[in-house]
């Protein structure tokens, strides 16, 4: 499986950014896909999380309202778009891709396969 993740960068407090990861490897379509970031010195924590099929959405409480997920299967690509970004919200933010089909990707436990990171900055 290979997971490219890309779309992070430097943004101001308030800005928007959009992540995109392009998969390769797997049927994609049967696979639930994840976003999780690592801050420093923190312990990687699943973000958001989109079922195979797209029906069924998860977000940690602190990006709800204003993080949404979403996937395109004919692309193989799940993207993050992320606005009213907060200082915060700076870390590195990964992709995963759940090991289960025809799964919800709402459990942290079920994701094995990882994109290389890309690095959001967010200033104040």
């Amino acid at each position: 499986v290979q997971l490219q993740a890309s779309g992070g960068g430097l943004v101001q407090s308030g800005g928007s950014l959009r992540l995109s990861c392009a998969a390769s490897g797997r049927p994609f379509a049967r696979y639930a896909m994840g976003w999780f970031h690592q801050a420093p010195g923190k312990e990687r924590e699943l973000v958001a999380a989109i079922s195979w099929n797209g029906f069924s959405t998860y977000y940690t409480d602190s990006v709800k309202g204003r993080f949404t997920i979403s996937r395109n299967n004919g692309l193989s690509t799940v993207y993050l778009q992320m606005n009213s970004l907060k200082p915060e919200d700076t870390a590195v933010y990964y992709c995963a891709q759940s090991t289960s089909t025809y799964s919800t990707g709402s459990s942290q436990a079920e994701y094995n396969y990882w994109g290389q990171g890309t690095l959001v900055t967010v200033s104040s």
